[in-house]
């Protein structure tokens, strides 16, 4: 599994609080962290950024390029912050997040991910917003997604489809259709693109201490769909060991195999079963009830653990 560490989000507080004051030792210390926990890139969220724009992507670019050597991925709206970015970096390849189906910008980001030979994250959204089927986001990235960089001649290789993670609070009908698109996405094209999500979007607006749990179990199930790649937490030790489980086929634990199990399931194109899971067993009932939550199989509420 790929990880682009998702650590570094203006949405966070101390993000904010360190981007404020300019404090380069809390992102070199974030970036090393991830990196040393298995990130193979940082994703560097910074919003919108429309009034400093021109000094703080570079800055940033500096800073962590100072201390960690895998690409970064710049996670922004500014197209303008993007390219200031872009012309700062030195090392390994780095990636746009994102363009999308709406015009202006997949007029404009696609050029400038060939421009400076970034791989280009692109989401399955269009000016009318996020489809809820697997196959118009699927239909998306046939229809506009591929065609505009067969257009400009951008390799295909480096395009990477995100088809969209939204949150089970609110939105659970996306989320099983967000598994079938991951599982006809490599089809879509030969050679296919990669695919990638945001996994943690799934848990947001969640009760803290039931995050942890949806995202590793829908991490289990995407993996079983095929996915490769993700914008993940790589501190999450529970989901990193959920990762090798399945990786490395490690059956030497129930919980494991449970988790084997519900990704096998998915891999054949199956629901997970009742069977699959021993239900004496509080860790298995709680994966195995996540499960019916993000297969939309009962209709998801804060305190469904306790159900």
């Amino acid at each position: 599994m790929y990880i682009i560490g998702e650590n570094i989000h203006i949405i966070s507080q101390a993000v904010k609080k360190a981007l404020k004051e300019r404090d380069a030792k809390y992102f070199q210390e974030s970036a090393v962290k991830q990196v040393e926990a298995g990130a193979q890139a940082i994703d560097l969220n910074m919003g919108p950024r429309k009034k400093d724009w021109e000094e703080v992507f570079p800055w940033m670019v500096k800073t962590v390029e100072a201390v960690v050597d895998v690409p970064l991925s710049f996670d922004t709206t500014n197209i303008n912050g993007m390219e200031a970015a872009l012309k700062t970096v030195t090392k390994a390849q780095p990636i746009l997040n994102s363009t999308s189906a709406e015009a202006e910008r997949l007029e404009k980001v696609p050029l400038l991910a060939k421009q400076y030979n970034t791989r280009l994250i692109a989401l399955t959204l269009t000016k009318s917003g996020i489809p809820v089927s697997a196959d118009e986001r699927v239909g998306i990235a046939l229809e506009y997604l591929i065609p505009r960089c067969l257009e400009i001649d951008f390799p295909i290789s480096d395009l990477i489809i995100d088809p969209l993670v939204l949150t089970v609070s609110g939105c659970q009908e996306y989320c099983p259709e967000l598994i079938g698109a991951v599982q006809t996405l490599p089809f879509a094209w030969d050679p296919p693109p990669a695919i990638s999500v945001g996994l943690s979007n799934v848990s947001n607006a969640v009760p803290h201490e039931n995050r942890p749990l949806i995202n590793r179990t829908y991490c289990a199930m995407l993996m079983g769909a095929g996915l490769q790649m993700m914008i993940a937490d790589p501190l999450d030790e529970k989901l990193k060991e959920t990762i090798r489980v399945i990786e490395e086929r490690d059956e030497s634990t129930a919980v494991g195999r449970l988790y084997l199990k519900i990704a096998d399931r998915i891999a054949a194109m199956e629901e997970p079963q009742p069977e699959d899971v021993d239900m004496s067993d509080p860790e298995q009932v709680a994966i195995w009830k996540t499960v019916q939550i993000l297969l939309n199989k009962v209709i998801y509420a804060d305190g469904y653990l306790q159900q």
